[in-house]
């Protein structure tokens, strides 16, 4: 690779690890370092806001599984990006944030950005001389990619036009993701290492002492329920492997939704979109072990879907993550695949009749004894929760579709249980949907199904409304084999409007549902009933189907079901232009999942 600047080894280092794709808005403050990607082969979208940007970038790692690149101005650019940085930040999306800087104080662009990043738990870097470029920027790729984490890579305006002398590839220093002389912020100590919000690698295991104690559990008990969550989105045969061995039923938190498709032992998501057989189910188990899993409060419905006798197992590639939420029996660091694999292997052979290597006598991993008869061993096929009868009544009953319920639509507006029933059924099966925040977040959630885990994108860890469109983006440009579904609610539709501009200057074929109550419809139902004034929450219509024919979009605005032909025409046409459907929903009360989270505000 041939010397040039600092802003063009950037570009050509990570082009060279494999980048192919990258979001942002260009200034200044990014503009040669943008070019430089675009010069080695890398494609750019452009987005209308830099949080839109953000979030593309975030939405197509996690589609991808690839590290994703995000290219900013420096100051307004970067506040601007703050909020789907933040998203990636707290979903552990391995991300790289180019962002111009300005070092000089009295700069109307100045701001800490280092203290921006480590404030949202991004991890930040700063390129501060020529010869260290090509390295830090490699540094700052594994970072993001073996830690798993979101970092900002500062490229101080002063510094990006220095000359780079000698070859400027990735391999010019072999360093970890923590640590490496330079790395460091001005200011700040010689390295990453030992700083809050430090990147480093994150071990393989699992301890074997750890699975060991894990096996021995799992044998000793009758209803096992498995919950995935991101971290075993790659984990589906081992998983499954295993819970056949113990006969465990399958469940995911929400990001992982569709992991386990097909199975007939699959419970959908756990938590607050929880069917409620899945509830039941879950809330009975003896044993729930979250894979790759938080077991926040979402997941669990504050806690009271793990029953008050349940042992509880979390296995996560990241130590600090075991008991973070809620207390854990027994924590095992490791990836959840190895993790599984290992523990089916005990089981398989018998081991985890044994006693645990490195526990006392009657200790099972945990501060209470594990319910079940001690020794007993799961031997391969084991029933454990499973049965004829319950496999019948998860093929009747798990589905919200098929929870009975009393059609509100009338006067005008359509209940959004039968508007989302019926785009279930209209749109093509291999789909992506992406949900928004807010309150009707749960019923696209709950009602559409999804192919399989790459069929769901749901950036909801910092509970920011105005994401979904922007999510949607990355997605379809993810996956562009299949048809990408933004769910949002007027207020989110409203605050990422512009991107509707980037949907069709970037030609995607895509469907936007937005689910109109013409308020925050969240904060509607949280202080409505206490008797508050709603009147900064609510608002006069908007023609939002006209809004999006502005834009390039066909649109149907829709009151009754009938008004959905009008999206079956559209799927059976040539689809030249993306469709926006825009649903007016009924409105008289709030989803219930919403007043349950209420509850634990």
């Amino acid at each position: 690779m041939s010397a040039g600047t600092v802003a063009e080894t950037v570009g050509a280092v990570l082009a060279s690890l494999g980048v192919d794709i990258a979001f942002g808005v260009v200034g200044s403050g990014n503009f040669h370092v943008t070019n430089a990607l675009v010069a080695h082969g890398v494609r750019f979208v452009a987005a209308r806001h830099e949080g839109g940007a953000a979030t593309m970038a975030d939405a197509h790692a996690r589609m991808t599984g690839r590290v994703g690149v995000l290219s900013v101005h420096q100051g307004p650019g970067l506040t601007n990006a703050l909020t789907g940085v933040t998203e990636a930040a707290k979903s552990r999306t391995p991300l790289v944030v180019l962002a111009g800087e300005v070092t000089a104080p009295r700069s109307n662009f100045f701001v800490d950005q280092a203290a921006l990043a480590a404030a949202v738990g991004a991890v930040p870097m700063r390129v501060g001389s020529a010869p260290d470029a090509a390295a830090l920027t490699a540094e700052a790729f594994r970072a993001a990619r073996d830690g798993r984490r979101t970092v900002l890579l500062n490229l101080p305006l002063e510094v990006q036009a220095l000359a780079v002398s000698g070859p400027s590839g990735a391999g010019g220093r072999e360093t970890g993701p923590a640590g490496a002389a330079g790395s460091a912020e001005a200011g700040g100590s010689a390295g990453l290492a030992g700083r809050t919000g430090e990147a480093r690698p994150l071990p393989a295991g699992p301890d074997p002492v750890e699975a060991a104690r894990l096996a021995e559990i799992l044998a000793g008990v009758r209803r096992p329920v498995f919950v995935a969550g991101r971290g075993a989105r790659t984990a589906r045969r081992e998983l499954e492997d295993l819970a056949d061995l113990t006969g465990a039923l399958l469940a995911t938190s929400a990001v992982a939704k569709g992991l386990f498709r097909g199975s007939p032992w699959d419970l959908d998501v756990s938590g607050g979109f929880a069917s409620p057989l899945a509830a039941e189910l879950i809330r009975d188990a003896d044993v729930v072990v979250g894979w790759g899993c938080a077991l926040n409060m979402w997941t669990t419905r504050h806690g009271t879907l793990v029953g008050p006798d349940a042992v509880v197992v979390q296995v996560d590639l990241d130590p600090e993550a075991l008991g973070a939420h809620r207390p854990v029996d027994l924590g095992v660091t490791g990836d959840v695949a190895r993790t599984a694999r290992a523990v089916a292997d005990l089981l398989g052979d018998g081991a985890a009749a044994r006693p645990v290597p490195g526990a006392p006598a009657g200790e099972r991993g945990g501060t209470r004894a594990v319910p079940g008869e001690a020794g007993t061993r799961a031997g391969p096929g084991r029933a454990g929760y499973r049965s004829e009868a319950l496999a019948l009544r998860i093929a009747r009953e798990v589905r919200w579709r098929d929870v009975p319920y009393a059609d509100e639509s009338g006067d005008g507006r359509i209940d959004p249980r039968t508007l989302t029933i019926a785009l279930d059924d209209l749109l093509p099966a291999e789909r992506v949907v992406c949900p928004d925040s807010g309150n009707f977040m749960g019923y696209p959630a709950m009602f559409m199904d999804v192919p399989d885990e790459g069929g769901f994108c749901f950036t909801q860890a910092f509970q920011s409304i105005g994401l979904g469109l922007a999510t949607a983006i990355g997605a379809a440009l993810a996956r562009p084999d299949r048809l990408a579904v933004a769910a949002l609610g007027d207020g989110g539709a409203l605050m990422g409007v512009s991107e509707l501009e980037t949907v069709v200057r970037l030609g995607l074929r895509m469907v936007v549902v937005v689910y109109d109550d013409e308020a925050y419809g969240a904060e509607v139902h949280h202080f409505g009933p206490d008797g508050h004034p709603l009147d900064t929450v609510v608002f006069p219509p908007a023609d939002i189907a006209g809004i999006a024919r502005g834009f390039g979009f066909e649109a149907v605005t829709v009151r009754a079901p009938g008004d959905l032909a009008a999206v079956a025409r559209w799927l059976d046409g040539p689809r030249e232009r993306p469709l926006l459907v825009h649903a007016r929903v009924t409105r008289a009360r709030g989803a219930w999942w919403l007043e349950e989270a209420f509850r634990g505000h």
